[in-house]
């Protein structure tokens, strides 16, 4: 199994959720023109006041895509 990483944008207030649901739309957009396969896009909900948006890549990816989407944050991802 290769290792995944998960790219993390935070957005934080009242707006967060539906900013976070825009930008998951602009990384799926990136991923498609990319090509980048087995790419998973979504968002999650903290709080009321807090959503991420994510890009889920295989590990070797990672520096490519950080250079390039500037994520907040990451961390090792675990298919569950």
């Amino acid at each position: 199994m290769t290792d995944r990483v998960k790219l993390i944008w935070d957005f934080r207030g009242p707006n967060a959720a539906p900013i976070a649901e825009h930008h998951v739309k602009h990384l799926l957009e990136y991923a498609n023109s990319e090509r980048l396969e087995n790419a998973k896009c979504d968002i999650e909900k903290i709080s009321d006041m807090h959503c991420i948006a994510f890009m889920v890549v295989d590990k070797e990816l990672m520096n490519v895509l950080r250079e390039s989407l500037k994520p907040h944050r990451g961390q090792n991802y675990i298919e569950t």
